[in-house]
Protein backbone atom coordinates (compact mmCIF):
# COMPACT_ATOMS: atom_id res chain seq x y z
CA UNK A 1 0.00 0.00 0.00
CA UNK A 2 1.15 3.61 -0.69
CA UNK A 3 2.77 5.42 2.62
CA UNK A 4 0.09 8.52 2.89
CA UNK A 5 0.90 11.86 2.13
CA UNK A 6 1.78 14.22 5.45
CA UNK A 7 -0.12 17.76 4.65
CA UNK A 8 0.39 20.19 7.21
CA UNK A 9 -1.56 23.50 7.32
CA UNK A 10 -0.27 26.11 4.99
CA UNK A 11 2.17 28.74 6.27
CA UNK A 12 2.24 32.26 4.59
CA UNK A 13 4.87 34.62 5.43
CA UNK A 14 4.43 38.08 6.10
CA UNK A 15 6.22 41.14 3.69
CA UNK A 16 9.64 39.54 4.04
CA UNK A 17 10.90 43.38 4.69
CA UNK A 18 9.90 44.97 1.83
CA UNK A 19 6.77 47.26 2.58
CA UNK A 20 5.39 49.19 0.59
CA UNK A 21 7.17 47.51 -2.55
CA UNK A 22 5.21 44.39 -2.40
CA UNK A 23 1.72 46.45 -2.03
CA UNK A 24 1.94 47.91 -5.24
CA UNK A 25 1.96 44.72 -7.11
CA UNK A 26 1.19 40.95 -6.67
CA UNK A 27 3.60 39.10 -4.18
CA UNK A 28 5.78 36.42 -5.93
CA UNK A 29 4.94 33.37 -4.44
CA UNK A 30 8.05 30.75 -3.12
CA UNK A 31 8.20 26.86 -3.72
CA UNK A 32 10.86 25.05 -2.20
CA UNK A 33 11.55 21.27 -3.08
CA UNK A 34 13.74 19.44 -1.39
CA UNK A 35 14.46 15.80 -1.63
CA UNK A 36 17.50 13.41 -2.19
CA UNK A 37 19.57 12.92 -5.64
CA UNK A 38 17.77 11.09 -7.77
CA UNK A 39 14.55 11.74 -5.69
CA UNK A 40 12.31 13.26 -8.74
CA UNK A 41 12.80 16.94 -7.81
CA UNK A 42 13.87 18.22 -11.73
CA UNK A 43 10.51 15.93 -12.80
CA UNK A 44 8.27 17.57 -10.21
CA UNK A 45 9.32 21.12 -11.14
CA UNK A 46 9.39 20.37 -14.74
CA UNK A 47 5.51 19.56 -14.38
CA UNK A 48 4.92 22.70 -12.30
CA UNK A 49 6.49 24.86 -14.35
CA UNK A 50 4.73 23.71 -17.70
CA UNK A 51 1.52 24.27 -15.82
CA UNK A 52 2.10 27.34 -14.77
CA UNK A 53 3.54 28.78 -17.39
CA UNK A 54 4.48 31.94 -18.21
CA UNK A 55 5.51 33.69 -15.48
CA UNK A 56 7.69 30.90 -13.55
CA UNK A 57 11.28 30.87 -13.18
CA UNK A 58 13.28 28.22 -11.67
CA UNK A 59 16.34 28.24 -9.57
CA UNK A 60 18.97 25.02 -8.56
CA UNK A 61 20.91 24.76 -5.67
CA UNK A 62 23.38 23.04 -7.92
CA UNK A 63 23.98 26.19 -9.73
CA UNK A 64 25.26 27.59 -6.14
CA UNK A 65 27.76 25.16 -5.49
CA UNK A 66 30.97 26.96 -4.56
CA UNK A 67 34.22 27.63 -7.75
CA UNK A 68 36.78 24.93 -6.93
CA UNK A 69 39.03 26.20 -9.84
CA UNK A 70 42.21 27.06 -7.51
CA UNK A 71 42.03 23.27 -6.17
CA UNK A 72 43.89 20.74 -8.33
CA UNK A 73 41.52 18.58 -10.05
CA UNK A 74 42.61 15.38 -8.11
CA UNK A 75 41.39 17.44 -4.87
CA UNK A 76 38.34 18.39 -6.27
CA UNK A 77 37.17 15.24 -6.94
CA UNK A 78 38.01 14.02 -3.37
CA UNK A 79 35.75 16.72 -2.19
CA UNK A 80 32.20 15.95 -0.12
CA UNK A 81 29.68 17.88 -2.53
CA UNK A 82 26.73 16.18 -0.43
CA UNK A 83 27.70 18.31 2.69
CA UNK A 84 25.50 21.36 2.40
CA UNK A 85 28.56 23.54 3.06
CA UNK A 86 29.46 22.97 -0.17
CA UNK A 87 26.85 25.71 -1.34
CA UNK A 88 27.17 29.81 -1.63
CA UNK A 89 24.52 30.25 0.54
CA UNK A 90 24.80 33.88 0.93
CA UNK A 91 24.88 33.93 -3.08
CA UNK A 92 21.67 32.16 -3.07
CA UNK A 93 20.34 33.85 -0.50
CA UNK A 94 21.06 37.26 -2.39
CA UNK A 95 19.36 35.87 -5.42
CA UNK A 96 16.61 34.52 -4.04
CA UNK A 97 15.63 38.16 -1.98
CA UNK A 98 16.34 40.10 -5.63
CA UNK A 99 13.82 38.02 -7.07
CA UNK A 100 11.11 38.31 -4.39
CA UNK A 101 11.71 42.04 -4.37
CA UNK A 102 11.25 42.52 -8.44
CA UNK A 103 14.57 42.47 -8.94
CA UNK A 104 17.12 41.18 -11.51
CA UNK A 105 19.11 38.31 -10.19
CA UNK A 106 22.37 36.96 -11.21
CA UNK A 107 23.01 33.01 -10.93
CA UNK A 108 26.12 31.47 -11.97
CA UNK A 109 26.54 28.32 -13.90
CA UNK A 110 27.99 25.44 -12.48
CA UNK A 111 30.09 22.67 -14.54
CA UNK A 112 30.04 19.05 -12.72
CA UNK A 113 32.80 17.74 -14.89
CA UNK A 114 35.46 19.78 -13.47
CA UNK A 115 33.94 20.99 -10.07
CA UNK A 116 34.26 24.48 -11.06
CA UNK A 117 32.13 27.60 -12.10
CA UNK A 118 31.88 28.43 -15.60
CA UNK A 119 32.95 31.84 -17.05
CA UNK A 120 29.68 33.48 -17.10
CA UNK A 121 26.41 33.90 -15.12
CA UNK A 122 22.69 33.98 -15.64
CA UNK A 123 20.49 37.03 -15.81
CA UNK A 124 17.29 35.90 -14.24
CA UNK A 125 14.30 38.02 -14.69
CA UNK A 126 11.60 38.36 -11.65
CA UNK A 127 7.85 36.46 -12.36
CA UNK A 128 4.91 36.06 -10.09
CA UNK A 129 6.17 31.76 -9.02
CA UNK A 130 9.75 31.00 -7.92
CA UNK A 131 10.37 27.63 -7.69
CA UNK A 132 13.43 26.71 -6.05
CA UNK A 133 14.57 22.68 -6.05
CA UNK A 134 17.64 21.04 -4.68
CA UNK A 135 18.92 18.98 -1.60
CA UNK A 136 18.39 20.65 1.35
CA UNK A 137 16.65 24.40 0.75
CA UNK A 138 14.98 23.70 3.76
CA UNK A 139 18.09 23.26 6.15
CA UNK A 140 18.96 26.93 6.63
CA UNK A 141 16.61 28.91 8.40
CA UNK A 142 17.26 32.10 6.38
CA UNK A 143 16.23 30.45 2.66
CA UNK A 144 13.32 28.04 4.62
CA UNK A 145 11.49 31.45 5.73
CA UNK A 146 11.79 32.60 2.75
CA UNK A 147 9.28 29.96 0.90
CA UNK A 148 5.68 29.86 1.26
CA UNK A 149 5.41 26.08 -0.12
CA UNK A 150 7.49 24.14 0.72
CA UNK A 151 7.93 20.10 -0.76
CA UNK A 152 9.88 16.96 0.53
CA UNK A 153 9.83 14.37 -1.52
CA UNK A 154 11.37 10.83 0.31
CA UNK A 155 11.98 8.40 -2.31
CA UNK A 156 13.49 4.95 -1.45
CA UNK A 157 17.66 4.59 -1.99
CA UNK A 158 17.38 2.53 -4.32
CA UNK A 159 15.28 3.83 -6.94
CA UNK A 160 17.35 7.29 -6.03
CA UNK A 161 20.27 5.30 -6.80
CA UNK A 162 19.35 4.30 -10.09
CA UNK A 163 18.36 7.28 -11.35
CA UNK A 164 21.64 9.06 -10.61
CA UNK A 165 23.55 5.72 -11.78
CA UNK A 166 21.06 6.92 -15.56
CA UNK A 167 21.66 10.54 -14.98
CA UNK A 168 25.82 10.71 -13.84
CA UNK A 169 26.68 8.37 -16.76
CA UNK A 170 25.05 10.32 -19.64
CA UNK A 171 25.23 13.94 -18.36
CA UNK A 172 28.06 13.99 -16.11
CA UNK A 173 30.86 11.28 -17.55
CA UNK A 174 30.80 9.26 -14.77
CA UNK A 175 31.62 5.67 -14.84
CA UNK A 176 28.51 3.29 -12.82
CA UNK A 177 31.03 1.71 -10.41
CA UNK A 178 32.09 6.19 -9.40
CA UNK A 179 28.91 6.62 -9.05
CA UNK A 180 28.04 3.67 -6.70
CA UNK A 181 30.95 4.43 -4.90
CA UNK A 182 30.46 7.39 -4.14
CA UNK A 183 26.67 7.04 -3.34
CA UNK A 184 28.09 4.22 -0.69
CA UNK A 185 30.66 6.11 0.97
CA UNK A 186 28.95 10.20 1.01
CA UNK A 187 25.86 10.67 -0.99
CA UNK A 188 23.95 7.78 1.15
CA UNK A 189 25.34 9.19 4.50
CA UNK A 190 25.03 12.53 4.15
CA UNK A 191 21.60 12.00 2.47
CA UNK A 192 20.66 10.52 6.31
CA UNK A 193 22.34 13.19 8.26
CA UNK A 194 20.92 16.43 6.21
CA UNK A 195 18.70 15.62 3.48
CA UNK A 196 16.20 13.65 5.55
CA UNK A 197 15.98 16.03 8.61
CA UNK A 198 13.97 18.36 6.10
CA UNK A 199 10.81 16.73 5.78
CA UNK A 200 10.22 17.92 9.47
CA UNK A 201 10.06 21.40 7.95
CA UNK A 202 8.14 20.74 4.99
CA UNK A 203 4.41 21.70 4.40
CA UNK A 204 4.16 18.54 1.85
CA UNK A 205 6.36 15.32 2.27
CA UNK A 206 5.54 12.88 -0.12
CA UNK A 207 6.44 9.03 1.12
CA UNK A 208 7.02 7.18 -2.39
CA UNK A 209 7.35 8.38 -5.64
CA UNK A 210 6.28 11.41 -7.27
CA UNK A 211 3.30 10.86 -9.32
CA UNK A 212 0.35 12.93 -11.45
CA UNK A 213 -1.92 12.88 -8.26
CA UNK A 214 0.98 14.70 -6.20
CA UNK A 215 1.64 17.18 -8.84
CA UNK A 216 -1.67 18.05 -8.66
CA UNK A 217 -1.54 18.09 -5.11
CA UNK A 218 1.09 21.00 -5.20
CA UNK A 219 -0.66 22.76 -7.96
CA UNK A 220 -3.61 23.44 -6.12
CA UNK A 221 -1.74 25.06 -3.22
CA UNK A 222 0.23 26.73 -5.64
CA UNK A 223 -2.98 28.21 -7.04
CA UNK A 224 -4.30 28.68 -3.62
CA UNK A 225 -1.10 30.91 -2.71
CA UNK A 226 -0.72 32.89 -6.14
CA UNK A 227 -4.81 33.50 -5.69
CA UNK A 228 -4.51 35.40 -2.14
CA UNK A 229 -2.35 37.66 -3.27
CA UNK A 230 -3.97 38.93 -6.71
Amino acid sequence: MRAPTIIRAPRRKEARGQGARLRERPRPVLVAIAGGSGSGKSWLADKLERALAPGVVRLCLDDFYLDRSHLPPARRARLNFDHPRAIDWQGLEGALKALLAGRLATVPAYDFKTHTRLPFVKRVHPQRLILLEGLWPLKRRAIRRLADLSVFLHCPARLRLQRRIQRDRSARGRTRASVEQQFRHSVEPMHVRFVIPQLHQADLVFQSTCGPRQVRQVLARIVELLSVDS
